[in-house]
């Protein structure tokens, strides 16, 4: 729709932009290399932060950036996610048939490991997202599951992704136990404005633009309007950049930017 009004080769603020054309922040850089060192020691990983700040953009980042050779990623996402669930799941991405009982499961999870890790030489990673709305009996499992070999190793390197309450929950007293096997933590934050104001180039970039569509007074109420959730910054601009084609501008400025935000997303 805008994109030929623009010149754009490709849409610029969609959630399907490949990881090499992504925003390289500070903090991405940071969490890849936290939980990279995770994945090769088999480590236990919690990510958080504010809804919308890119926590699945930067697991999937991570995700795309491991050796397959060296790796099997297994991945999650389910607000009821149930203990049976969790290894039927997992079994299932193994291409196993997952046995009924949630010990039986277990056990068979656990073999299907040991085989993986001894004929294929595989390390196996398993990424749960949206981890803040797990009960607190699949939280115990977690703690169960990596238990093996008299706590002296864990099985897999397991990485839980999920809202900032997340760690707010694993500083309870109930859940002591988990928090303390935590091996690595990744707190996501807003981009501050130099950070947004890069993030918006690199998009428009990846689309193909070379000049300013952007000016900075808009580039300013956009991170008013957002405080630097991406998610945010992606939905304003789709809506300045629809808006600004529409009405034949080839600059948007920051009143522009207000009349979207009053009128669309407000």
């Amino acid at each position: 729709m805008f994109e030929s009004f623009y010149g754009m080769t490709r849409t610029p603020f969609s959630r399907d932009i490949p990881t090499d054309h992504l925003y390289q922040s500070t903090m991405l850089e940071e969490t890849f290399g936290r939980l990279n060192y995770a994945a090769q020691r088999q480590m236990f990983a919690v990510v958080t932060g504010d809804c919308g700040t890119g926590k699945t953009t930067a697991i999937r980042y991570f995700k795309e950036c491991l050796d397959e050779a060296k790796f099997t990623v297994m991945y999650l996402a389910d607000s009821k996610l149930t203990p049976r669930h969790f290894y039927k799941g997992l079994l299932e991405q193994l291409g196993c048939e997952a046995k009924f009982y949630r010990g039986d499961a277990k056990r068979q999870l656990h073999k299907e490991i040991e085989l993986m890790q001894g004929i294929h030489h595989l390390q196996p990673v398993v990424i749960v997202d949206e981890a803040h709305l797990l009960d607190r009996e699949m939280l115990e499992e977690v703690r169960f599951l990596l238990n093996t070999k008299m706590d002296a190793r864990s099985p897999m390197s397991l990485i839980l992704v999920g809202q900032s309450e997340l760690w707010e929950r694993f500083q309870l007293q109930t859940y002591a136990a988990i928090r303390q096997r935590i091996d690595i933590q990744c707190k996501l934050p807003h981009m501050d404005r130099a950070q947004m104001g890069e993030y918006v180039k690199k998009h428009l970039t990846y689309a193909g633009v070379e000049q300013d569509i952007f000016s900075d007074n808009a580039v300013d109420e956009i991170f008013r309007y957002s405080s630097g959730t991406a998610r945010l910054v992606n939905k304003v601009c789709t809506h300045s950049l629809i808006y600004g084609s529409q009405n034949k501008r080839r600059i948007i400025d920051d009143h522009m930017v207000k009349f979207v935000v009053q009128g669309e997303l407000s």
